[in-house]
């Protein structure tokens, strides 16, 4: 497998995660937020938001800035919205066809 498909595998499958698909859907709106303001949002403990964030990372979704001891959180590149809205517009036509 060459390196472009085995990233996309990998964040296919951070994405198929449920908290990092919060995460990701909460930072499209532009607004940087700490982990302790998305757990608070999305309802989700602290220490899961962590971990998270940190997988979301790693496949270069997410990126931070350090700023009076906080972490700020933003989406890295604005393709995410691309794949976003493509994968919903999967999901709604897969809900609406008649197999």
């Amino acid at each position: 497998m060459n390196e472009t498909d085995y990233r996309a595998s990998r964040v296919c499958r951070v994405l198929g995660n449920p908290t990092a698909y919060q995460i990701v859907r909460l930072l499209l709106d532009g607004v940087k937020r700490t982990p302790g303001q998305i757990s608070e949002e999305i309802g989700i403990s602290l220490p899961l938001v962590s971990m998270t964030l940190r997988t979301l990372r790693n496949v270069d979704i997410v990126r931070y800035i350090t700023a009076r001891k906080n972490k700020f959180y933003w989406i890295k590149d604005n393709t995410i919205f691309d794949i976003w809205n493509s994968l919903s517009k999967f999901v709604s036509r897969m809900r609406e066809r008649d197999w």
